[in-house]
């Protein structure tokens, strides 16, 4: 279902970007567009909440979030922040490696620039939830820049170099990814160029590394869990996906310690997996065990290091 908002005023032209995305989520994934309207509503109240056109837009996001809550109370990615966050996280994760494996892969076009800039876009959304972690601030500054790095040279017919740019002007490391020594021909920008935004339909998204049990949080719609590729799209409904936990034969499991371990220790453990796994993508072999040996901590006492 298309969703009608006044046009953007001039002075919220920032803000174009997300309304974008979220048009093209309302039938792809709900949530993501939910998010990406309040990024927008938010982000234009900084901007501009005095004149004509700008409040009649700002009052329509208004508006429609209300209506697009109250619709979705059900829906924990909507309703409750903890497990939106998580959401949206998995979500740019999975386009964020879609598109560095096409890029690694040599195989440059306006999907790959959409999808790593989506991705940043969704990144940015994450700093609503506070503070991001150091894996999200790298990723995010990493897909501003290969999308505009990508997008330059397929506009100026050159062929982009795959993967970090590593020589003695760009030094793109796990640990240090420095934008600002790019050359002056890579212009960074809070949107990319509206003509190669705006048409390109997005890729499949992969079943790449995800951060949050599948009994919690759904893949992006369309897509099915065991395989990856495209399924038919389900009609959403109010109830919630049953949990494991949910069976009366259910019995918790436990480490090695005797420990009884709860979800959160799961759900933790995917996330130094998920960051060991984004590690060993730029060699980082160092981060990666230091990740590895925490999850390993984790699963066999129940506490971190």
């Amino acid at each position: 279902m298309s969703v009608s908002l006044p046009p953007v005023s001039s002075t919220l032209k920032s803000i174009q970007p997300l309304l974008k995305i979220a048009s093209e989520h309302d039938k792809r994934d709900p949530v993501i567009s939910y998010w990406c309207r309040l990024h927008a509503l938010q982000t234009g109240l900084k901007i501009d909440k005095k004149s004509k056109e700008s409040v009649s837009l700002l009052t329509a996001l208004m508006d429609w979030l209300e209506k697009e809550k109250k619709t979705n109370q059900n829906n924990e990615a909507i309703s409750n922040d903890v497990v939106a966050q998580a959401y949206i996280e998995n979500y740019a994760l999975k386009l964020f490696m879609w598109a560095d494996g096409e890029d690694r892969a040599e195989r440059f076009n306006k999907n790959v620039v959409k999808s790593f800039f989506t991705s940043s876009v969704l990144y940015d959304i994450l700093t609503t939830f506070g503070e991001v972690n150091e894996e999200v601030a790298h990723h995010r500054k990493y897909a501003k820049w290969k999308a505009t790095y990508i997008h330059n040279c397929l506009k100026n017919g050159e062929i982009p170099l795959p993967g970090p740019l590593r020589n003695e002007d760009l030094d793109f490391t796990q640990s240090d990814l420095n934008f600002e020594t790019q050359p002056t021909t890579l212009t960074m920008s809070n949107h990319l160029p509206e003509n190669t935004y705006s048409d390109e339909p997005y890729p499949p998204t992969p079943s790449g590394p995800s951060n949050l049990p599948t009994s919690l949080v759904p893949p992006p719609a369309g897509i099915s869990p065991s395989s990856g590729v495209h399924a038919p799209p389900s009609t959403p409904s109010g109830s919630s996906q049953p949990s494991p936990t949910s069976s009366s034969t259910y019995i918790p499991p436990v480490a090695s310690s005797g420990v009884v371990l709860k979800p959160e220790h799961f759900h933790k453990a995917q996330k130094y997996c998920k960051w060991a796994g984004s590690a060993l993508q730029y060699e980082d072999v160092a981060t990666a065990v230091s990740n590895l040996q925490k999850a390993l901590t984790l699963l066999t006492t129940g506490q971190e290091e």
